[in-house]
This record gives structure tokens, C-alpha cells and sequence, in this order.
């Protein structure tokens, strides 16, 4: 059981990483256009990687979320960890594939909420 509590511990540790990331670079990208349309430059021309990291950010949260639901103690988390990994994934999904038109900063949201999840569950299981 110490093993799978230690493995929940960094696995909160690692999705509080991935999604504080995952905020930066959305708080980020922005600006990033801005600068990039006013080099004259379209935004089109953003490198590949760039648009790739939203999804490596989506699949190491989803471990995250998958290891640290597995070994909570508390009853609540997984389906809040799942619920804000699933909001964040719509809107990231939706927006890339352009189902979905929303303002940019909505999807700070389920970022910040899984950041303070995994932080609250780090702070409050018996690790």
C-alpha cells in the first residue's frame, strides 16, 4: 500500500507540474501571436510542437489524474480530478479542431482546478 500511496504522492506532484504548465503556456500563447502579427508573420506560422504540446500536456494529465484517482483516500477526488481533466479536454480538443469558438481565457478554469486537486490531494492523503 506504501507503494501505491508513494506513486499517488508524485503522481499529484507531476499533475499539479503538467497543469501549471499547461497554464503557462495558454497564458502565453496570446501574446505570442501578438508578437508574431507584428512581425508581420502569420499566426499560422506558429511551429508545429508548439500547437503538439497542448496534447502531450492533455496525455500527461490524463496519468496523472489516472494515478492519482487510483490511490486517493478521499472518496470525491476522482470524479473531481476526472470531471476538470474532461472539461479541459473538450475545450482543448474542440478549440484545435475548431468545433468550438471560446474566449481563450476559459480555459484557465479546469487548468487551475486540476492544479489545486492535485495539490489539496497531495496535501490530504494518508502518503
Amino acid at each position: 500500500m506504501l507503494a501505491q500511496n508513494k506513486l499517488g504522492y508524485k503522481s499529484d506532484t507531476w499533475g499539479a507540474l503538467s497543469s501549471t504548465l499547461c497554464l503557462v503556456h495558454c497564458v502565453i500563447t496570446p501574446f505570442l501571436f501578438i508578437v508574431q502579427a507584428g512581425a508581420h508573420h502569420s499566426c499560422a506560422a506558429s511551429p508545429g510542437w508548439w500547437s503538439a504540446s497542448d496534447y502531450i500536456f492533455l496525455a500527461i494529465a490524463l496519468l496523472a489524474v489516472y494515478h492519482s484517482a487510483k490511490n486517493t483516500q478521499l472518496n470525491w477526488m476522482p470524479l473531481a480530478l476526472y470531471a476538470s481533466w474532461l472539461f479541459l479536454a473538450l475545450l482543448i480538443v474542440g478549440e484545435g479542431l475548431h468545433w468550438i469558438h471560446i474566449n481563450h481565457a476559459v480555459i484557465y478554469l479546469p487548468a487551475i482546478s486540476l492544479i489545486v486537486l492535485h495539490l489539496y490531494n497531495r496535501e490530504h492523503s494518508d502518503c
